[in-house]
């Protein structure tokens, strides 16, 4: 009985997280407590457990007699994330190199395998998944326990804002998530060689390659509305 209602949780926590990444729950949705604990077989104790579990982790806000809702992006969260994004990627790469372990750098190239696969044959939110393993699994290798924290959160709002860069929709688009791909392999030879600089090097880069894009997507004109309508234009 514990070992399934752990394996529930785990599945629900799985569930939300990629569902907020995706935009499939747009920032600021409520959760719905009944649904959910319904369709996971779950009561509301475990339910809010894993609540609080993704509120600590940045993919929801808790609210005292409102429940769960779908972390906001602001203005305000927007302007932090293009300032502290370069900076943050920069420290995780440099740190992946030189503390990464064998068994991460093999989970890395594993990563690089399924994300090469879903820009073949998957959907934007395959793409964005597969790529926020990625980078999940660098942010492990740096093993920092006051960047990590930060490195994923950063990592959730780059998702869903950069969710338009995994759909692409011109040939300059999948040029660029060709290049991606091949910046995901230079690092992975940069972490393997412990190679610090380049790998900060290259950090910047892949911030580069995808920033642009991002920021066609929320500025300028974008800024003029609601961030729940930014995220409402998503290109299906």
């Amino acid at each position: 009985m514990k070992d399934a209602a752990k394996r529930r949780k785990s599945e629900l926590y799985s569930h939300l997280k990629t569902a907020i990444m995706t935009l499939e729950l747009r920032p600021g949705a409520d959760l719905d407590e009944t649904q959910l604990s319904e369709s996971f077989s779950l009561s509301r104790t475990p339910l809010r457990e894993v609540f609080r579990q993704l509120a600590g982790d940045g993919y929801v806000d808790l609210r005292e007699n409102r429940g769960a809702r779908v972390s906001e992006m602001s203005h305000t969260t927007l302007r932090d994330f293009f300032l502290a994004a370069p900076m943050i990627y920069g420290a995780v790469l440099q740190l992946a190199a030189k503390n990464a372990r064998s068994t991460q750098i093999e989970a890395l190239k594993k990563a690089q395998e399924d994300f090469k696969s879903a820009l073949r044959h998957g959907s934007g939110a395959d793409r964005t998944m597969a790529n926020n393993l990625f980078h999940e699994i660098t942010g492990e290798m740096a093993d920092n326990i006051y960047l990590l924290p930060s490195f994923r959160r950063l990592l959730i709002d780059h998702a869903r804002i950069g969710m338009t860069f995994y759909r692409p929709q011109n040939p300059t688009m999948v040029e660029n998530l060709s290049e991606a791909s091949l910046q995901h392999d230079a690092i992975i030879a940069a972490i393997e060689t412990g190679d610090e600089t380049q790998a900060g090097r290259l950090a910047v880069e892949h911030w580069n390659l995808s920033r642009d894009q991002i920021e066609l997507f929320v500025m300028p004109a974008a800024l003029d509305m609601p961030l729940g309508s930014i995220a409402r234009q998503t290109p299906a």
